[in-house]
C-alpha cells in the first residue's frame, strides 16, 4: 500500500449519527434522521481512518411524526460498516483480502451518510428553532467530545500535553465540524440554479490546493460536499427507485466487480484518496490529478451508495430501533478503536489470521449495536441531545403560544 505524503504539522489520527436532522419541508417526506474519522495521517493527530460518522436521532419518534424504517436501518447497517472499516483498518498490511474489504466499504459508507443528512437537511433555514438544534444537536456534542478524545489520547495514548484544539477536529469528530457547516450553507443551495455541477466543482477545486490547511477539517467538508447536496436534490421518487428489484438484482454484479478491482488496486494506491482528507498533492500524486480522480470517485461511490440502499429493509426489523442512535455508536465505539492501537491490541498473532480477521469483524459489529441502543442513548443523552433551554431566548412565536 502506497504511503501518504503528510505536510508538515500538528500530529492526526484514521464512516456511518450527528445531531439531529430537521425534518424535511414536505408534507409526505418520513421524519426519520440521517446518520454521520480520521486516518493516521498528517497534522495533529493522524486523521481518523473510518469515514466517519453518522448521524443522530433521539431513539423515539416526535410527536406526531412517523419515522421512515428504511432511513433508520440504512443508518444502522452503515454504522456497522464504518466500525468494521475501523477493526479492518491494521490488518491491510497483510492480508489483500482485507484491504479490498476497507477500500469498498471506504467508498460508500460515508457518502451514504452523507447523503441522508443532506435529505434530511432540506428543511433546514436558519429559523430560530432550527439554528437552536443545530447548536445542540452539532455544536455542542462537537465541542464536548473533541475535548474527551484529546484527554482521552492524554491519558490511554500517552501524551500528557496534547492539547485540545477546537479549529482541528481529532479523530471521528470532523463529521460534526463538517455537517455544521454544511446545513448552514444548505439555504444557498437550495437556490441556486445546478447545485450538484457547482458542489462538484467545489470539491475538484479543494483536490488540488494543498493550502487549504487542517482548520475544521476543511479538504473533507469540501470534498465531501458533492454528497450532502446531492441528498439536498434528491426527492422520495430517487428512493423508490434504487429499492426496485431489478435494481437489487444488478446491485450483486456491481458489489462483486467493486471487490475485484479494489483487489487489483489495493497495492497500487493509497486508500487515503477515500479519507478525502488531502489534496492530490499532498498524496504524492500531480496535482491535475485531483479533478479527474474527484469525479471519478464521486461517480463510484455514487453507484455504490445506491447498490447499498437497494438492499436495506424497507420494513422495520430488529435494528430499526437502532437506527435513531448511530450518532452514540459513532462517537463512543472511537474511544475502543483508538484504544485498541494505544493498547496494542492488534500485536497478538492470532488476530492477523483468517479466523482472527472474522472474530475482530464480529467484535467490531457487536459493539457498535450495542453503542446504540436506547440505554447507552438515555445514558449519553446529556452530552449528544442536550435541550439547554437556559441558553436560548423565546421567541415571538413561542412567548404567543404560552400565553
Amino acid at each position: 500500500m502506497s504511503e501518504t505524503v503528510r505536510l508538515p504539522g500538528r500530529h492526526r489520527a484514521p464512516l456511518p449519527e450527528a445531531a439531529p436532522p430537521p425534518a424535511p419541508e414536505p408534507a409526505r417526506t418520513p421524519a426519520s434522521r440521517p446518520a454521520g474519522t480520521r486516518g493516521a495521517g498528517r497534522g495533529r493527530h493522524g486523521r481518523a481512518r473510518a469515514a466517519g460518522a453518522p448521524e443522530r436521532g433521539t431513539g423515539g419518534t416526535r410527536p406526531g411524526k412517523q419515522r421512515d424504517a428504511f432511513f433508520d436501518n440504512a443508518k444502522y447497517l452503515a454504522i456497522v460498516l464504518v466500525a468494521m472499516g475501523h477493526a479492518w483498518e491494521p490488518l491491510r498490511a497483510d492480508s489483500r483480502a482485507a484491504a479490498a474489504l476497507y477500500i469498498t466499504v471506504y467508498a460508500f459508507h460515508m457518502p451514504a451518510f452523507i447523503v441522508i443528512s443532506g435529505y434530511f437537511s432540506r428543511g433546514f433555514d436558519a429559523s430560530p428553532a432550527r439554528v437552536r438544534r443545530l447548536v445542540t444537536g452539532i455544536a455542542v456534542p462537537y465541542v464536548l467530545f473533541e475535548a474527551a478524545y484529546t484527554l482521552f489520547k492524554r491519558w490511554a495514548g500517552g501524551d500528557p500535553t496534547y492539547p485540545i484544539s477546537l479549529l482541528d477536529p481529532w479523530y471521528l469528530t470532523w463529521f460534526l465540524a463538517a455537517l455544521f457547516v454544511w446545513r448552514l450553507s444548505t439555504p444557498l443551495w437550495k437556490v441556486v440554479r445546478w447545485p450538484l455541477p457547482l458542489a462538484l466543482a467545489v470539491a475538484a477545486l479543494a483536490s488540488v490546493s494543498p493550502d487549504i490547511g487542517d482548520d475544521l477539517d476543511l479538504q473533507r467538508v469540501l470534498q465531501f460536499l458533492p454528497f450532502f447536496v446531492l441528498g439536498l436534490v434528491l426527492k422520495p421518487e430517487h428512493f423508490q427507485l434504487v429499492r426496485r428489484r431489478e435494481v437489487r438484482l444488478l446491485s450483486l454484479p456491481v458489489f462483486a466487480a467493486a471487490l475485484l478491482f479494489a483487489y487489483w488496486v489495493a497495492p497500487r494506491i493509497s486508500a487515503a484518496w477515500f479519507y478525502r482528507r488531502d489534496s492530490a498533492q499532498e498524496l504524492a500524486a500531480p496535482g491535475w490529478t485531483g479533478v479527474p480522480m474527484t469525479l471519478a470517485m464521486f461517480g463510484c461511490s455514487v453507484v455504490l451508495v445506491a447498490c447499498f440502499f437497494a438492499w436495506v429493509p424497507r420494513r422495520r426489523q430488529w435494528f430499526t430501533v437502532l437506527g435513531a442512535g448511530t450518532l452514540y455508536g459513532y462517537l463512543l465505539h472511537g474511544f475502543l478503536a483508538k484504544g485498541s492501537r494505544f493498547w496494542d491490541w492488534y500485536d497478538a498473532g492470532w488476530v492477523h489470521q483468517p479466523l482472527g480477521a472474522v472474530a475482530v469483524t464480529l467484535f467490531a459489529g457487536t459493539v457498535i449495536t450495542l453503542l446504540c441502543t436506547p440505554p447507552v442513548q438515555r445514558l449519553f443523552r446529556f452530552a449528544m441531545e442536550p435541550k439547554m433551554v437556559w441558553a436560548f431566548r423565546r421567541d415571538a412565536a413561542e412567548l404567543r403560544k404560552s400565553v
